[in-house]
């Protein structure tokens, strides 16, 4: 045997004494699932699970206390075709969105700029303004609510107006309030953003003249663009949602003459009021599919308003 034919000794990269020896890889990824797997049983019980018993229970004709019966598509075609509430509740829905989350972030963006400028106090005010957020959509908020604007409330009393909750034309309005009274956790957002914008850029502006009214709108605007499309993102979903104050407010009822019946408080009607659960399930889905397509949407459009800085440079948003 020649000395070619001996195989070179195989190189080790150079690890200093008491250096711990690196595991391998596999148990390496068994700790990491031991470490996952209470999120990952989670996911399959509490949210994938009863996912799928929801869609199953979507084709059947279930009452809670007899077994489901398979039906097909007729919740569906009920739905879209036969049930004038039905369609009364998605057009509350829609309007309710649309007067809600266009006034709570507009509020939640001049209060952040208030407290942007503001040079004592900003964490005292930034408490407070925060603070009817941490109470959440509670039941308890809601009554003192419907309140404040029934008959005989404060509202009634300073306006003169009358109670709201007993309007048709007002009721929803009263709920679309209380959601934008609760603006704290987008305006912290709105703050932190705000934050984050060099001031260069507003002294450069103000070098060429521009006043207040125009930095708003050509670098406060800009910059602050991301974190808009996250507010607004984040709020017309939890818009499409709503539940508790409608609740409250009409008592339940969706009153008067359904004009706080959002869609939330008919599906329950329909599902643990009514025991139609098959109908309730068909009518979770269509809102998932809903919300999906409306988040799709802002998403697609948001590439002709959204700026992000890596765009000047000529980056991938």
């Amino acid at each position: 045997m020649t000395t070619t034919d001996i195989p070179a000794p195989t190189a080790r990269p150079y690890q200093p004494a008491g250096t711990p020896k690196r595991r391998p890889k596999r148990e390496r990824e068994g700790a990491a699932w031991v470490f996952l797997s209470p999120w990952v049983l989670g996911a399959i019980v509490l949210t994938l699970l009863p996912m799928a018993v929801s869609l199953y229970l979507s084709f059947t004709d279930y009452d809670l206390f007899n077994p489901p019966r398979w039906v097909g598509l007729r919740n569906y075609v009920q739905m879209f075709t036969e049930d004038p509430r039905y369609w009364r509740s998605v057009i509350t829905t829609l309007t309710y969105v649309v007067i809600a989350v266009p006034l709570q972030l507009a509020l939640a963006l001049l209060v952040a700029l208030a407290l942007k400028s503001m040079k004592r106090g900003r964490a005292f005010y930034r408490s407070a303004f925060y603070a009817p957020s941490l109470l959440g959509a509670s039941m308890s908020i809601a009554l003192v609510w419907r309140a404040l604007f029934n008959d005989g409330g404060t509202v009634d009393n300073l306006l003169g107006t009358g109670g709201w909750v007993n309007k048709p034309g007002w009721a929803l309005l009263a709920v679309a309030l209380l959601t934008v009274w609760q603006f704290g956790a987008p305006m912290v957002i709105f703050l932190a953003g705000l934050q984050q914008i060099p001031a260069e850029l507003y002294e450069a502006a103000a070098v060429d003249g521009a006043g207040r009214w125009r930095q708003f709108r050509s670098v406060t605007v800009p910059m602050l663009s991301p974190v808009l499309f996250f507010n607004l993102v984040l709020q017309t979903i939890q818009a499409f949602q709503v539940f508790t104050p409608a609740f409250a407010v009409s008592a339940g009822k969706g009153g008067p003459a359904d004009s706080t019946l959002v869609y939330t408080m008919y599906l329950y009607d329909r599902g643990f009021v009514a025991s139609h659960m098959g109908y309730a399930s068909a009518m979770a889905w269509v809102l998932l599919l809903v919300i999906g397509a409306v988040t799709a949407v802002l998403f697609r459009t948001s590439r002709s308003w959204v700026f992000y800085a890596s765009d000047a440079d000529g980056g991938v948003r």
